[in-house]
């Protein structure tokens, strides 16, 4: 293998959620043409099972399933993260795209199109995306991993080395975030206050010794004897773990 072959970053991953096989295999076929992963589905629930466990760049979302309402579909997706999301809609549907566009969504797409416009439009759109993608995400990155566990930064989901998904609130995200952006180094509770971007009263109210009480709870098998998270006295804390950043 060469070295450029090692160093080239991993494409992007892209789920198409429609309904119809034949439109869903198009769109793979042309994506995957043009260095994109694509994870096809064709319900909601398959839909939940790839964010749940993957880490996505963008949705292509067919608003009018035969089952499903699409739209609350792409409700249920922006509620929680914030993956752009492509609609497609029939020519004869402005309502629907007006809405979807309201709600959140970036761009739409009319059936029937060609890959080759939807290709230009997703590569518009995760251009228009990738300044504001990246605040608060060091350096463009999509996810970390660490002895087994995964932290999405697309849909804020920390994943355990076990599959089960753990719940973390604004606080615990934007503190686990700082932690692995520097991992091995002391970082004082003045600059997680800083680089975790959670100036607010809740933090403030609460110290940050509290809430790294409260992620070594989720984290640690024996929080007494912390792992993951250290404390340097009279410094601050440290994350002792090595850190694998997905681009």
């Amino acid at each position: 293998m060469s070295m450029q072959a090692q160093t080239r970053p991993p494409a992007l991953h892209v789920l198409v959620v429609d309904d119809d096989p034949p439109i869903r295999e198009a769109i793979a076929e042309y994506l995957g043409e043009h260095e994109f992963r694509v994870t096809t589905v064709g319900d909601g629930q398959a839909m939940g099972a790839v964010l749940a466990r993957e880490v996505v760049d963008l949705l292509v979302l067919d608003l009018r399933l035969r089952a499903e309402d699409g739209m609350a579909l792409a409700r249920r997706v922006l509620d929680k993260s914030a993956i752009p999301i492509i609609m497609l809609t029939a020519r004869t549907e402005e309502p629907d795209r007006v809405m979807g566009l309201e709600l959140g969504a970036d761009d739409y797409v009319t059936k029937p199109f060609s890959p080759r416009e939807l290709l230009a439009r997703i590569r518009a759109v995760l251009r228009r995306r990738r300044p504001e993608v990246q605040q608060g995400r060091p350096e463009g990155i999509r996810a970390y991993r660490f002895e087994g566990w995964e932290l999405n930064l697309n849909t804020r989901r920390l994943k355990a080395h076990d599959g089960r998904t753990v719940a973390l609130s604004n606080v615990a995200f934007g503190l686990l975030v700082a932690f692995l952006a520097a991992p091995h180094r002391v970082l004082s509770r003045d600059q997680l206050l800083e680089r975790s971007r959670l100036h607010s009263d809740d933090v403030y109210i609460k110290s940050v010794d509290t809430q790294v009480m409260r992620l070594r709870r989720m984290l640690e098998p024996d929080p007494a004897k912390p792992r993951y998270i250290r404390t340097e006295r009279g410094a601050g804390y440290v994350f002792n773990a090595p850190v694998e950043p997905l681009y």
